[in-house]
């Protein structure tokens, strides 16, 4: 049900049936705000996913706004998934607010006093340093309820930040970050990172180029992630946004004990063609291990579920790394879906 990406410590069996606390990094960067480069959400109110997400997943329930994120063509917000986990598992949530424009109802909310980033395209301004320290803090300071941390996020258009920040960083990275989308827009990202890296001086440090493409939930998560791996263990829930996270961790050399982190996400992500995950963390000095969970909607009853398989959404609010806690705890893949279901229709 667990497969490795890459694997270098067999971090995946110190794990079985532990207990997890669930953290959800929810960010805004105004780069979704360019129309047509996510459909992360509902258009005109993509900022309002990450807060639709962590009150999902928190309560089963929406308090600002009366109908669930979805993808013009009607798919699901991965939040469905995240949310039929921990029906069956009863993991522990807690949100980090890390730069929203509507505060989300759920019962453990997290601020740190950021704001929302602006469009990389025109300079995201972000005091990168400031972000990070912040997330090294509460790596340092935070004690879990559950015996590990599953990190994941909600950040529309993060995608694009991340492959920005790859590039600023200078890895090649183009062809190696995936999308919400089936068919990509991928003249339109190019041309927002083109922009975006265009004011990128040569002679910037690394932190100053960090604040002009990224968003503050790469960087955020970063400072926590290298920062709580000293302490325990962590699995980054996501795809190729938290293998940028690991690259911003590499790059600024933040202490960090790589034996302790694992990605882990989707086979939707795993099996991409437009993107490449494996390459991703291959571009890691430092190694950590990959896994994807073995889920798909081949046998799904609700047929907007099946899009999932042909490439749209494909991971997000943690989903792979959700799904992975589930199969660690014992739940088998059928049961898995049916609560899926149960949770979008009732």
């Amino acid at each position: 049900m667990i497969k490795p990406i890459i694997e270098n410590y067999g971090f995946l069996p110190t794990l079985a049936k532990k207990s997890a606390t669930f953290l959800l990094a929810g960010s805004v960067t105004k780069t979704c705000e360019i129309e047509g480069i996510t459909q992360a959400g509902i258009p005109g109110l993509i900022h309002l996913t990450p807060t639709l997400d962590g009150e999902f997943v928190d309560s089963g329930k929406l308090f600002s706004l009366g109908e669930i994120a979805q993808t013009p063509k009607g798919v699901p917000t991965p939040a469905i998934i995240t949310r039929a986990v921990r029906n069956v598992t009863n993991f522990d949530f807690e949100m980090l607010d890390l730069g929203l424009q509507v505060t989300p109802q759920v019962d453990k909310l997290h601020s740190f006093g950021i704001k929302a980033s602006k469009r990389i395209d025109q300079g995201a301004n972000i005091d990168a340093k400031a972000i990070i320290e912040k997330g090294r803090l509460f790596g340092a300071t935070y004690t879990p309820r559950g015996e590990y941390i599953i990190l994941g996020e909600s950040t529309p258009s993060g995608t694009t930040t991340a492959r920005a920040v790859a590039e600023a960083l200078g890895f090649v990275a183009e062809g190696y970050f995936s999308s919400s989308f089936l068919d990509a827009p991928k003249g339109l990202k190019d041309k927002v990172i083109a922009d975006a890296l265009s004011l990128v001086k040569e002679e910037d440090d690394l932190y100053t180029k960090l604040g002009s493409v990224a968003d503050n939930m790469l960087l955020f998560c970063a400072g926590f992630a290298s920062a709580y791996s000293q302490r325990g263990e962590i699995v980054l829930a996501g795809g190729t946004q938290m293998a940028a996270v690991l690259l911003v961790i590499e790059k600024l050399r933040l202490s960090c004990e790589y034996k302790n982190i694992a990605l882990m996400t989707t086979k939707w992500v795993y099996e991409d063609t437009l993107s490449d995950i494996k390459g991703l963390l291959s571009l890691l000095a430092h190694k950590v291990d990959g896994y994807y969970a073995d889920f798909d909607f081949a046998d799904a009853h609700v047929d907007v579920l099946k899009l999932y398989d042909q490439g749209e959404a494909k991971e997000g609010v943690g989903a792979g790394g959700a799904l992975c806690y589930a199969f660690l705890q014992g739940v088998k893949k059928d049961a898995m879906l049916k609560e899926i279901e149960t949770v979008l229709v009732g």
